[in-house]
């Protein structure tokens, strides 16, 4: 085809080199004909499974529309909840309607639709196919919670020692560790914000959570304390004497003051299980760094 009006009569003002150039175009299109392949009819497989990329108000209701339909969806949601920022407003424009009014139904809608298969905390690493059936794979953040067995009763969250900003809330209030962005989040599994590995952790032999007894600590929780430290050191009374105390060299606080001494409160807590009235003699003494 070769397309005179466009790219011919539009734009050229001189007849004469409009024409000329009229006819440089046709003549190309018709000896292109002559290598060109015939067409043939081919067949290929359709997979009638449909994705939807991003959990917001548009997702969700795209999702709710395909599903209604009697098609199953994987609904793809980078974020721990779906209904996406428009949640995080207050009211609407033009009518100035509630946005958690209009999201909500839309969320519980999503959750209880058979067709409809969710995936949160997950990313689309790579797409391969062709239209009607493509292959995506997806990358899903691990929760740390056994989305089995939670009932989003929030106990868990009560418990829990650590508190975070809130990013739900940008960061105007705080949060547990452990919890979900907000109480009518969709799924209602918690789950545990983990940035990386303590340093303390990763560099002690045993593999102790140092943060967890150090938190426990803080509440003066020490038998949980103790617990929690005999799970990866059974004998902590020996190994304490031995250790040579790596994460306290490799504890971030030393970067800006003195390091957490979790050797010495490895030990104080074995004082507590063996000696409580010598323990509080050297918890009055030591407490400072907490």
């Amino acid at each position: 085809m070769a397309s005179v009006r466009e790219q011919v009569s539009w734009v050229t003002k001189d007849r004469d080199r409009a024409t000329r150039k009229a006819r440089g175009l046709v003549a190309a299109a018709v000896n292109r004909v002559a290598c060109h392949q015939p067409l043939t009819t081919g067949l290929s497989g359709v997979h009638p499974d449909v994705a939807v990329i991003g959990g917001g108000i548009a997702g969700m209701q795209a999702a709710i529309d395909i599903g209604n339909a009697g098609l199953t969806v994987h609904l793809i949601e980078k974020d721990s909840t779906i209904g996406g920022h428009m949640l995080q407003f207050d009211k609407t424009f033009p009518t100035l309607d509630c946005a958690a009014c209009i999201g909500t139904p839309k969320m519980v809608e999503v959750a209880q639709n058979s067709h409809i298969a969710l995936h949160t905390l997950s990313r689309v690493t790579e797409v391969s196919g062709f239209v009607g059936n493509f292959t995506l794979n997806i990358t899903e953040k691990p929760r740390y919670v056994n989305a089995d067995l939670c009932t989003g009763c929030g106990e868990c969250a009560t418990a829990c020692p650590v508190s975070i900003p809130s990013a739900w809330d940008m960061g105007l209030s705080d949060r547990k560790a452990i919890g979900r962005s907000f109480p009518q989040a969709i799924p209602i599994t918690f789950q545990i914000e983990k940035a990386r590995t303590a340093p303390c952790t990763r560099t002690c032999p045993a593999g102790i959570n140092v943060q967890g007894y150090v938190q426990l600590a803080k509440q003066e929780k020490y038998d949980q304390a103790l617990a929690l430290i005999m799970e990866k050191a059974p004998f902590p009374g020996v190994l304490g004497r031995v250790c040579p105390h790596p994460c306290e060299t490799a504890c971030a606080r030393g970067e800006t003051e003195r390091p957490v001494p979790s050797g010495f409160s490895n030990a104080m807590y074995r004082t507590w299980h063996h000696q409580p009235g010598r323990f509080r003699t050297l918890w009055t003494k030591k407490r400072r760094w907490r």
